[in-house]
Formats: structure tokens, sequence, C-alpha cells
């Protein structure tokens, strides 16, 4: 036993590629906003891809809890649909995860997910 929780089917299919999922790692606030945020928050306005998520994971989990500009882009993007997830593995060690919780972004082990949409068929781009 690896000490990980196991997630059964928690991902479906994405074959035809129509699920983004956007890797959150930088604590740099301009990647963020001007790259990172721009395209997940478009792909899913657009329609470019029918499901898309974010992930916040490593130093961004604290960025976002101390940048309210972020924030509010933040809360833009989950109004039109994004979905939000963070690392609880990330979120302890930077003391964050009351605070993302409070974001509305749902916090969870991420390695067996991330897995899964890795070997779905999703897009996964890293920022």
């Amino acid at each position: 036993m690896t000490g990980y929780p196991v997630f059964p089917q928690a991902v479906k299919s994405f074959e035809d590629g129509d699920k983004l999922v956007v890797l959150w790692t930088s604590d740099d606030p301009y990647v963020a906003e001007t790259v990172a945020f721009m395209y997940t928050h478009a792909a899913k306005k657009n329609q470019w891809f029918s499901d898309v998520t974010l992930i916040i994971w490593g130093p961004s989990a604290k960025l976002i809890t101390e940048n309210v500009k972020l924030q509010d882009k933040l809360k833009s993007m989950q109004k039109d649909g994004v979905v939000t997830e963070a690392c609880i593995a990330c979120a302890n060690m930077y003391g964050v995860a009351d605070s993302l919780r409070t974001l509305g972004i749902t916090v969870k082990g991420m390695g067996q997910p991330l897995s899964e949409y890795l070997k779905s068929g999703a897009r996964v781009l890293t920022f």
C-alpha cells in the first residue's frame, strides 16, 4: 500500500481531447494573469473545450491566497464554469488549505487525479 488514497475512475475518458487541464505551479503573478488565467478562462468562455479545470499546485497555492486581483479573476473563471482544484499536500505545506477552500477551490490529494487526467486523453498544460 502506498499511503495514497485510491480514486475509483474519478475521471472519465476524454479521448476526443475535449478536456483541458491547466496545471498552475508558478508563483509569478504575471504568469498567472497573462498566461495561465487568460488562456484557461478564454478556453471555457469560448467553448474551445467543453470541460476546463485549473489545478493549483505548489507556490501558486500561496500566491492565490495573497493576491486579491488574482482572486477576482479566479472568481470570474469559476462563475463561468472553470473547475478549480488544489493539491492538499501543497496547501498544507504553505498553510493555506482553509483559505483556498474559502475561495471555492476543491482542496484534495491531486497525484491520482492528475495521473488520471493524463491517462484520460485530456489536454494538460503547465504554467
